[in-house]
């Protein structure tokens, strides 16, 4: 087994269907580069892990089959059998469930496990480190499914919510950091409405559920076996041949919100999950009118956000306010910027039109 306490996992199977035009099904979210640095999502998650994860031996990665060859060419350095390959996607509960199973029959069931998406965007990277470190002792010492939880801005209906309970210690504490504190979750609630989400909010109790977990192997397996065992029992007893069979499911719904090992270290590092094209605009807005990824020329407009794949293209607009507009190839969208959940309404449609199809 590697030598270090933590065995990391990233989560690689999402669509990033809410990225289209730009993110398509053969080039997902987690492929692309959406801040100008020319690293994509999934590169600049598995070079975060890295320093904490001591080498690409620990690190694995869970994607879906159309896109192993992708993972490939943007991780060469990631060893092969390091790659986890779904033959369908089934949402999170399966992919966390059978990569626990492989890394515990590997390593052991006391090795610590950490799960992160692919498609995260984290401000501060040394603080990020030390929450890790932090959470994994914690999973060490206790059975406990640890989930970093983010100090919610507003009232989002699109998050999981994760309720702090009594205090039960600080944890990563050395001589050059005070530690983190940490507390039993005494309700977990998936995507609230949002008079829930604003009830939420004013408690001053609850943190997002911002995806990424920390546990020991065996911990987790005894509470999927509990909480998800049309989940655990198939791919137990058949491995990755169970998938046809299994519940599309996430791992909130099918252990979060039920498990009474879940635990809560709030994190002390900046983070967006990258929803959707108004997450670019945090990120990069500035001072100035608008949020320019490609040649633009406009009259009279303001708050815009503008990508194009080709920078010989310009965009040139009259009038705007409040307004996304994609070009990438032969696709133009142009939605406003509090209607970018619909774009997965409209790829629906366009899946249903066979002249379409290779626009997806």
């Amino acid at each position: 087994m590697p030598n270090q306490s933590l065995v990391t996992v990233i989560l690689a199977g999402g669509k990033g269907e809410r990225f289209w035009p730009l993110s398509r099904r053969n080039r997902p979210k987690q492929f692309l580069s959406l801040d100008g640095s020319g690293r994509s999502l999934l590169q600049a998650t598995a070079e975060r892990l890295l320093a904490i994860a001591g080498g690409w031996a620990s690190i694995y990665v869970v994607t879906a089959s159309h896109l192993a060859d992708g993972v490939r060419e943007q991780l060469p350095e990631l060893p092969e059998e390091n790659l986890l390959i779904e033959p369908e996607g089934r949402d999170t509960a399966p992919a966390v469930t059978w990569s626990t199973l492989r890394i515990a029959e590997r390593y052991g069931k006391d090795t610590v496990v950490g799960f992160f998406p692919a498609d995260h965007w984290i401000a501060d990277e040394a603080a990020f480190q030390s929450t890790l470190q932090a959470a994994a002792e914690l999973a060490t010492k206790e059975d406990a499914i640890v989930t970093l939880g983010i100090a919610p801005t507003f009232a989002s209906t699109g998050y999981g919510y994760i309720q702090a309970g009594e205090a039960i210690g600080t944890y990563g504490t050395n001589a050059e950091q005070e530690g983190f504190p940490a507390y039993r979750v005494t309700r977990f609630t998936e995507k609230p409405d949002r008079d829930t989400a604003e009830q939420f909010l004013a408690t001053g109790t609850f943190s997002w559920n911002s995806g990424m977990f920390v546990f020991r192997a065996g911990v987790a397996l005894d509470e999927l076996l509990v909480y998800a065992p049309e989940i655990m029992g198939p791919l137990e007893e058949q491995g990755v041949e169970a998938y046809p069979t299994l519940p599309k499911k996430s791992i909130d719904y099918a252990l979060m919100e039920k498990t009474q090992q879940a635990y809560v270290l709030p994190v002390a590092f900046g983070w967006d999950d990258l929803g959707d094209w108004n997450a670019i605009e945090r990120l990069l807005k500035g001072e100035s009118a608008n949020v320019e990824l490609a040649r633009h020329i406009g009259l009279d407009t303001h708050g815009a956000l503008f990508y194009a794949t080709d920078q010989d293209d310009l965009i040139v607009t009259i009038g705007l306010e409040d307004t996304v507009i994609v070009r990438d190839g032969n696709v133009t969208l142009i939605v406003k910027k509090d209607r970018t959940q619909e774009i997965k309404q409209v790829l629906k449609e366009i899946q249903a039109d066979p002249q379409f199809k290779d626009l997806l």
